[in-house]
């Protein structure tokens, strides 16, 4: 396999470097920077974002003033299952997305900081992308797994709505645990998923390399048009070939296929799944970023498995705070967030564990609720990352603040000195009441 990829990587430099500036896939093409180049905090960052809004009441603790600890605090019902976890937590509420138009969604808008909605493409990249560029390098830089309902995972295995790696440059994420399993650890299974995983294999230098002879005779235009799609099919084909060889590490850290995954009863079996592919992917160092998109980041979402009956945009329009559906929904939120870091703890890393050196950054696209104008964006954070946050508490911020200062302060502590993330002094002047990162969020 690896003379054949040698043969296309040569055929593909023979049609010109000037046509290959951009990828469908950017966001392999580009690696994370090398360890050497990396200043610290978190090693690794998984986004959770939950559809339909995060109601302030559902996070805010009733015994705690606007900015305080939460050693005794009494958390909302929804959060509760945190209450170990309280010394790891950060509950911030009163960052505003204004800006982002988050009415049924902000889209890309929820991780860019800039204006999402339906339809609208992506103007910038995400926070998630920014942040696979420069935390320690591994094989896949970014991960989003979406979870819906079942029909909807289904028929559209591959959505693209929250995050991208520049404009007009979307990231899809996988929504199907069997096609996420195969990419992942195809290479070293048996059976079905072996052979399937060597059929796409052959099919798809197959295809690269019919797309590479073709483009000989195009005009230079065409060629630089022509060639987002050539280097797209090499990037997949280099990530296959990357996973293979690291298929000992793999091994260690690839989950068992159960029947959940061919036959699955609820779309929570799948939602269970594609979390455990995720989990063993930042495990197993395949990747330093996991976005995660419970109802894929629009106003979709069924949560059957938890006996809810209630799905979609019907959810967006019942009230969260006190309604038993949505503490279910947010239970579920709750019990992800915990196996993520009781699966991080287990593994050592350094002088402690890899949940010593993760954040996990829990919100909506939503802001707080659906139809929202977004002048409240609650937001959870999990994890100091070594002392780089400050944890154990809830801050209350005024409200003139958007996510954009949020997102530049977790940057912040990977060693990026930026007074704005996606937001022009232009823009910054009618959105942003302040410059830097929030100094009630970082230490």
């Amino acid at each position: 396999m690896m003379n054949r990829r040698q043969s296309i990587k040569n055929m593909v430099s023979g049609i010109g470097a000037a046509a290959f500036g951009s990828s469908v896939l950017p966001h392999l093409s580009k690696a994370a920077s090398a360890l050497s180049g990396y200043a610290g905090g978190p090693k690794r960052v998984v986004f959770f974002m939950q559809n339909n809004g995060f109601d302030p009441k559902s996070c805010i603790p009733t015994n705690v003033a606007n900015n305080g600890s939460l050693a005794s605090a009494i958390l909302p019902k929804q959060i509760e299952a945190l209450d170990p976890y309280k010394e790891k937590l950060h509950i911030i509420n009163g960052l505003h997305g204004k800006h982002t138009s988050p009415a049924h969604s902000a889209f890309f808008g929820a991780l860019g900081g800039y204006r999402g909605s339906n339809g609208v493409p992506p103007s910038a990249p995400t926070i998630d992308y920014e942040l696979s560029k420069i935390l320690p390098e591994t094989l896949l830089p970014h991960l989003c797994i979406g979870m819906d309902a079942l029909e909807n995972m289904t028929t559209k295995p591959t959505v693209a709505n929250l995050s991208a790696s520049g404009a007009g440059q979307t990231i899809p994420m996988y929504s199907n645990p069997n096609h996420l399993y195969q990419l992942l650890y195809g290479s070293i299974s048996s059976g079905e998923v072996r052979s399937q995983y060597e059929a796409d294999s052959s099919t798809l230098e197959l295809v690269e390399s019919l797309a590479v002879s073709k483009a000989r005779g195009l005009s230079a235009s065409e060629k630089e048009r022509y060639s987002k799609f050539t280097r797209g099919l090499g990037d997949i084909n280099n990530l296959r070939g990357k996973l293979e060889n690291a298929s000992d590490q793999l091994a260690q850290f690839a989950p068992k296929i159960d029947d959940r995954y061919k036959n699955p009863e609820f779309e929570t079996d799948w939602h269970d799944t594609l979390l455990d592919l995720g989990i063993s992917a930042l495990k197993s160092g395949t990747t330093n970023v996991l976005t995660v998109g419970s109802g894929r980041g629009d106003i979709f979402g069924s949560w059957k498995g938890l006996g809810v009956t209630v799905e979609g945009h019907k959810l967006g329009h019942m009230p969260q705070a006190g309604n038993p559906i949505w503490d279910h929904i947010r239970q579920y939120n709750m019990s992800m967030l915990i196996k993520i870091m009781e699966e991080l703890e287990s593994v050592p890393e350094g002088s402690g564990t890899m949940m010593d050196n993760t954040l996990i950054v829990y919100t909506s696209n939503n802001a707080d609720k659906q139809h929202t104008n977004g002048a409240t964006w609650p937001v959870m954070l999990l994890g100091n990352c070594g002392g780089a946050f400050k944890t154990g508490r809830f801050t209350q911020l005024d409200g003139t603040r958007p996510i954009n200062a949020l997102y530049a302060s977790i940057l912040k502590t990977t060693g990026v000195n930026t007074e704005r993330f996606n937001m022009s002094e232009a823009m910054a002047a009618h959105y942003d009441s302040g410059t830097g990162p929030l100094k009630e969020i970082i230490a």
